[in-house]
């Protein structure tokens, strides 16, 4: 079965006046810095050790599904989890479901939830038993997630408690599968703002693949996102070719302000899996997006004024860097399976840090060739830079689909050939590199001078920042890990395929 993984700098970028600030500490609303991506935080005193038996610096752990493949996201005194419903919470709501659960951040307590049935068409649309793969966003009120249905939601982080406030009003119809008796909503049902299915919407109707993997991207009154636009069921057409890869939405009402117009889609191998980071340069605020198509692109962001219109603006592209320019560009079916060449895809989101982008590229994990790298793109450039904006490339083992985190002039991230590598910011030259029990599919966290990061064995690893290597817990969890580990009001929070975790010293 395949499935999609999933996936901050000491500076970010503040709306409106958009100006380089230190990165704060508190609340984690977006994964990754917003808006560099970097996979880095500013919170302090963090556990660098904790043990499940005896509960040391364990502030609690809550059981979710049963096949969790997001991250978890702290605002507002909740954590929110992308997962499945094999352990359903509601009694009343059982199968097969995606499920957005929302806890209390203080004790862990169950607070409410939205659950979205499963397409059931084609399993390749919404693959069986993998839930809400999408890793939400809040913002002040209100929660952004896209549902394993291809459908970008805005939820009240408060859900029913204060009412149904819409405008969407008919919550119990889309938490029912097909023609099922509804189920009448109750206090732990989440309350839905407004709705767009990027299936059916004017401007996208893309067509999914497998599942659902996007990060949204929250700035001002937008909302920057990649659609997941990928191949059907013969692996071998892409449906929707003319379908954009990258949006933006009005954040209060869901409507279509700007697409790119780069065609990706005849150049995409599987899926576009990528979510978008942004930076100034020059004093103007760039888009970054790495496409299905192994290439990285940057657009101008839209005014901070822009609005839906009749006809949704186009994306005005600036550079684009072919990330592996020998690579075939057409009749790609014909590397399906292929091992040793073919296409490369990007399934991380591009960081942006000190005019240069980070990103990792190579081959499609399921279906493509093993060889992937680390690359270092100068993002001062415009129009095609494949082969004048390369600060540096580096090859790691096998396949990469983690978003790199930088901190101390280092880079931390992890392959699915099992290792964790340090490498120099500046020239992409290894300074260390740590054998891993298990494929690293999440992105390795920089938070505190430690490194927080997960295998699928289920292993989870802190070490200590810097350039000699240090390992300072070695711990099992129950189940594999596949997201990224969250810093937030100094704790660390860990989703692993069953459970979450909230680690803090002194508990």
């Amino acid at each position: 079965m395949r499935i999609t993984p999933f996936f901050r700098s000491l500076a970010t970028v503040l709306a409106g006046a958009f100006l380089v600030i230190a990165a704060q500490a508190g609340d984690q609303p977006q994964w990754g810095n917003r808006y560099d991506r970097n996979m880095v935080s500013a919170e302090k005193n963090l556990p660098e050790t904790f043990d499940l038996a005896s509960g040391k610096n364990v502030k609690w752990s809550v059981d979710i599904g049963g096949r969790t493949y997001s991250t978890p996201i702290v605002a507002g005194g909740k954590v929110f989890i992308g997962t499945n419903n094999e352990r359903p919470r509601d009694p009343r709501r059982t199968g097969d479901l995606g499920v957005l659960m929302c806890f209390n951040e203080s004790d862990g307590k169950f607070a409410w939830q939205l659950v979205v049935p499963k397409l059931l068409s084609d399993r390749y649309l919404d693959w069986p038993k993998v839930g809400i793969c999408s890793v939400p966003t809040v913002d002040g009120d209100r929660v952004y997630v896209v549902t394993n249905r291809a459908e970008v939601v805005c939820l009240d982080i408060n859900a029913l408690s204060d009412g149904n406030n819409g405008p969407f009003k008919d919550e119990e119809k889309f938490m029912t599968q097909g023609d099922a008796k509804p189920v009448k909503l109750g206090k732990f049902d989440a309350d839905i703002i407004w709705r767009l299915d990027m299936r059916t919407a004017d401007g996208i109707r893309m067509w999914p693949h497998d599942s659902v993997s996007v990060s949204i991207m929250v700035v001002g009154n937008h909302l920057y996102l990649n659609t997941s636009n990928g191949k059907d069921n013969s692996h071998k057409k892409i449906r929707r070719p003319d379908a954009p890869s990258l949006i933006v939405l009005d954040k209060t009402t869901g409507k279509l302000i700007a697409a790119d117009a780069e065609r990706i889609g005849p150049r995409i191998f599987h899926a576009t899996w990528a979510p978008p980071s942004m930076g100034e340069v020059g004093g103007k605020r760039q888009v970054f997006f790495g496409g299905g198509d192994g290439v990285v692109y940057a657009f101008a962001a839209v005014k901070p004024d822009a609005a839906p219109a009749a006809k949704p603006a186009a994306l005005k592209r600036i550079w684009r860097f072919d990330c592996d320019p020998s690579a075939p560009k057409v009749n790609l079916n014909e590397y399906i399976k292929n091992r040793a060449a073919g296409p490369s895809i990007i399934y991380c989101m591009p960081v942006f840090h000190k005019n240069r982008i980070y990103v990792t590229v190579g081959g499609d994990i399921w279906w493509g060739k093993r060889k992937a790298w680390v690359k270092c793109i100068d993002a001062t450039k415009s129009g095609d830079v494949t082969t004048t904006a390369g600060i540096w490339s580096s090859e790691v083992s096998q396949h990469c689909c983690a978003t790199v985190a930088i901190a101390g002039g280092l880079l931390y991230v992890g392959d699915l050939g099992g290792n964790l590598y340090c490498l120099d910011a500046d020239t992409g030259k290894t300074v260390w590199a740590h054998k891993t029990k298990g494929e690293v599919y999440g992105s390795a966290l920089a938070a505190d001078s430690k490194i927080y990061v997960g295998t699928r064995k289920g292993q989870f690893l802190i070490l200590a920042a810097g350039r000699t290597k240090k390992i300072l817990a070695d711990i099992q969890l129950d189940s594999a890990v596949h997201g990224a580990a969250t810093a937030a009001n100094s704790a660390i929070y860990i989703a692993t395929m069953k459970k979450l975790y909230a680690l803090k010293k002194g508990h």
